[in-house]
């Protein structure tokens, strides 16, 4: 399964796209980052970012794509241009009638590190070492980018096969480092 994943935002849009066999080996098929100046005027800053999308979409043909999902932050104007990146990037997606997966950044991390917590640089060495990198790719957006499409490509692709309990390893070191910070998980339904 080839997923390209998106970590949106106006300024630096990360871009990663890779390859993943059914045993869940994955591979790097290339990461980039879509820049633009935020002098630029916003529908021209969109366009840069979609035609940039596009043209990826075009050229490596993924099976799905997958972006992080949009979640509250304090500042308004950062949420507003992930928001509208994601939207030219749905689009993009659309036009080409392939499946879209949301993740937030919680379910990347559980899925990457095996800890929903999990911070950047963790989050970054579990991508090198998952894709059998020297370093992390650079800046965190690209990373971010292949951590997002890594995680889609293991829930949702053949990659996804339940082993005996029904979770993934990260699902269970996920659960087991909740339990172990005594919070309740009784109730919550991984899906599988």
């Amino acid at each position: 399964m080839r997923v390209l994943g998106i970590d949106p935002g106006l300024t630096r849009c990360g871009v990663g796209i890779v390859d993943v066999d059914a045993n869940r080996v994955a591979r790097l098929v290339e990461v980039t980052v879509i820049r633009t100046p935020s002098d630029m005027p916003l529908e021209q800053r969109l366009l840069a970012v979609g035609a940039g999308i596009e043209e990826l979409l075009d050229r490596l043909a993924p099976d799905a794509v997958s972006l992080e999902r949009v979640f509250a932050q304090q500042n308004l104007s950062t949420v507003m241009g992930t928001a509208q990146v994601s939207g030219v990037a749905l689009h993009a997606a659309a036009k080409r009638g392939l499946a879209v997966g949301l993740h937030t950044p919680s379910e990347v991390k559980a899925a990457i590190t095996g800890y929903g917590s999990a911070d950047k640089k963790q989050v970054q060495a579990m991508v090198a070492r998952v894709l059998g990198l020297a370093e992390a790719p650079k800046p965190a957006d690209a990373a971010d980018a292949l951590a997002i499409a890594i995680c889609h490509a293991w829930k949702r692709g053949g990659a996804s096969t339940p082993i005996a309990n029904g979770h993934t390893p990260a699902q269970d070191a996920w659960l087991a480092a909740e339990r172990a910070a005594a919070k309740p998980v009784a109730n919550r339904r991984l899906a599988p």
